[in-house]
């Protein structure tokens, strides 16, 4: 790890990366991609130093209350969370502040904060985000190698669940060749049914490769999976979309179960329940679980 100050946090859409970098090892990872400009190891942790403080700068600054979110560039519980406690200090100010979050991980670690996001949830909205791609526990430990399981992250939404926390999945990405089965998504999906998640938010059966992640991608390719950066270049050359062979069936699936158990997976309907701010009346407050 290597620290940093910065000069700003909230992005335009009110997003925030706590961490620049990450140690789950996901063999696919978009953020490692050059286009980010992240000038240093994508393993070497870029520690910002003044998050918390920045963060609160800008929290009182803003006129109107939103959602704030983190994730989508860093896991926000990456394993130097369990020492440094930077992603509690920054969901305390959100809670402090009245602000609702959308909180995406990989990690179990975020049970941690429990108590943190139920006061959130309690006041306005707080959505809890996994990532599920590989319902094979050992084929996951492969593609995803120092994160939480996919049973892990499964407990995670099932505690969520029991504790009135909205819950949206992330089915993404999908490797053709590898977990591009119709038993990994009826996996998934049993998994996603029985958690009760709000929503799935899937953008096809595949994944996108660009310069950087390409390159560790096709590495660990010819680590665990012999032969199989052949088969991928023959078939998709250097695209930065590749999609599964059979994406309209799995997606014909994916929409179908989606449906009959009443989960959205409209992309636009799961990304504006995200975003869009709630507070609870009191009357709300007095019949969420545990506080009646």
């Amino acid at each position: 790890m290597h620290e940093t100050e910065v000069k700003g946090i909230l992005s335009a859409q009110n997003g925030i990366n706590i961490y620049r970098g990450c140690t789950h090892g996901c063999i696919y990872c978009d953020s490692r991609s050059k286009c980010y400009q992240m000038h240093h190891d994508f393993e070497d942790i870029e520690v910002k130093l003044n998050a918390p403080k920045i963060l609160e700068d800008g929290l009182r600054r803003k006129r109107k209350k939103c959602m704030i979110g983190t994730g989508a560039m860093s896991d926000p519980y990456i394993h130097l969370e369990e020492k440094l406690g930077n992603t509690r200090k920054c969901i305390e100010l959100i809670h402090s502040y009245g602000f609702g979050l959308a909180i995406q991980t990989k990690s179990a670690r975020i049970l941690r904060d429990l108590d943190l996001l139920k006061k959130i949830n309690e006041k306005t909205k707080c959505v809890v985000q996994m990532t599920l791609t590989t319902f094979d526990e050992a084929l996951c430990k492969i593609i995803e190698p120092n994160v939480s399981t996919t049973r892990e992250r499964f407990d995670v939404l099932r505690i969520m669940r029991d504790n009135g926390i909205p819950t949206v999945v992330w089915l993404s990405p999908i490797l053709p060749f590898i977990n591009d089965t119709e038993e990994n998504i009826r996996g998934i999906l049993d998994y996603c049914i029985e958690a009760k998640v709000h929503g799935i938010i899937c953008f096809g059966m595949g994944l996108t490769l660009r310069e950087g992640n390409r390159e560790y991608f096709y590495k660990m390719l010819d680590e665990h999976f012999p032969g199989m950066k052949a088969r991928y270049i023959e078939g998709y050359n250097y695209a930065y979309q590749l999609p599964s062979p059979i994406n309209d069936r799995l997606m014909n699936i994916f929409k179908t179960t989606c449906k009959s158990h009443g989960i959205l997976c409209d992309i636009d309907e799961c990304f504006n329940y995200l975003h869009k701010f709630e507070e609870k009346n009191e009357h709300e407050q007095l019949m969420l679980p545990g506080l009646d």
